[in-house]
């Protein structure tokens, strides 16, 4: 797929909720989400908790043109509210639109997390992965991601235990 005209990568705002909402229940799937699938009535997306602030969101116009939408999200939090933990920040979500894939959205988001993390004050970031996520996985070995650990059995999705991945990288300058 050729690369779509993306045209920012901003921190969300109250104004995408409707559509980042949209986006979270049209890419629900077992190969990233422990939760079950959403049902009506939908909850907000945003809440206390999973503030705007929390998101950084690509924009992007489909291929063929139209008006910029949002193509995907990312989510980056402190891992624990401990002090001992305020070096690290913690990429728990991220999802990128059907229209969107295979046109490095998924990578930009990863790298904006990265910076964002940095502009924050970490020098790390880590993030956890479904074992049997194989797409991600290696999106996020190649942007520097290792494997620090690995909870075996940790879920038990569409009857069979799937291993929770722990992975990180250094936010250092190197």
């Amino acid at each position: 797929m050729p690369a779509l005209p993306l045209l920012a990568v901003r921190p969300a705002a109250p104004a995408d909720e409707a559509e980042l909402a949209e986006l979270d229940r049209s890419t629900w799937s077992t190969l990233h989400a422990v939760l079950p699938r959403p049902t009506p009535p939908y909850g907000p997306f945003f809440e206390e908790g999973h503030p705007p602030g929390d998101f950084l969101v690509a924009e992007a116009a489909e291929a063929g043109g139209g008006a910029p939408r949002v193509a995907g999200y990312v989510r980056v939090v402190p891992p624990t509210p401990l002090a001992s933990n305020a070096h690290v920040r913690q990429i728990r979500g991220l999802a990128v639109a059907g229209w969107a894939r295979g046109a490095g959205v998924g990578r930009l988001l990863v790298r904006a997390a990265c910076d964002e993390a940095r502009r924050r004050g970490a020098n790390r970031i880590t993030l956890r992965v479904l074992a049997h996520n194989e797409p991600a996985r290696a999106l996020y070995a190649s942007e520097g991601f290792a494997v620090e650990g690995v909870l075996p059995g940790e879920f038990f999705l569409n009857g069979r235990y799937v291993d929770d991945v722990c992975m990180g990288r250094s936010l250092d300058p190197a």
